[in-house]
């Protein structure tokens, strides 16, 4: 592990790929177009903790197990993916369930705190990917699992502040859309359907090689 690379060479890289979309920042916009800026921001904080707990989980060694074992990947990647199909079938359902209502069902702020923390949490690629890419810039005559968790929680913040920023544009997007009963049942039908290709796609992803 290389100890001479300068921290701007982590800082500019960490920001790159925090402003990257994927389905992280994919999650966190479909549930603030969903339930508007309140749930945006649960989820957000939701990935974030579930981020947290891979950082800790791979500073302390246990992620190496998902870098050598294709069964454990497997599982773990495959149980996210069919939590993330569940919430979309789910939302889709909700469609018809409150399409007589006046006022949408709306999830409780931790349910959805939860779920984000669930989805983030039951995602192996981003153990995979602290589990590569911080021991690069980590001096091996430090302490290691310390200079791990600062480096992780930088990476955490700047991938949360990324997704609050998709939230503040998505959020009043959100809120027009469930002013209108007919935009609201195509919106949250959207919605489910973008949860629902992004399971497929987490499921059919080959993110290493068995």
């Amino acid at each position: 592990m290389p100890s001479s690379i300068p921290f701007s060479v982590f800082l500019s890289a960490a920001i790159l790929l925090a402003i990257t979309p994927g389905p992280g920042m994919f999650y966190v916009l479909a549930r603030s177009l969903k339930g508007g800026r309140r749930d945006g921001i649960a989820s957000s904080f939701g990935t974030a903790i579930g981020g947290m707990a891979h950082v800790v989980a791979a500073a302390l060694g246990l992620s190496a197990v998902l870098a050598t074992s294709a069964l454990a990947f497997n599982g773990i990647k495959y149980a996210g993916a069919a939590y993330l199909i569940y919430l979309g079938v789910r939302t889709i359902f909700a469609t018809e369930r409150s399409a007589h209502e006046a006022v949408p069902v709306a999830d409780s702020t931790r349910r959805v705190l939860l779920q984000g923390i669930v989805t983030e949490v039951l995602n192996p690629k981003t153990a995979l990917f602290f589990l590569a890419f911080i021991p690069q810039f980590i001096d091996p005559a430090g302490p290691i699992v310390t200079q791990f968790l600062l480096l992780g929680t930088l990476s955490v913040a700047l991938n949360t502040t990324a997704d609050l920023i998709v939230v503040l544009f998505a959020g009043p997007i959100g809120q027009a859309l469930r002013s209108n009963m007919r935009l609201r049942r195509a919106q949250q039908r959207f919605t489910g359907g973008a949860l629902i290709a992004l399971g497929i796609y987490v499921a059919a992803a080959d993110g290493r090689k068995s």
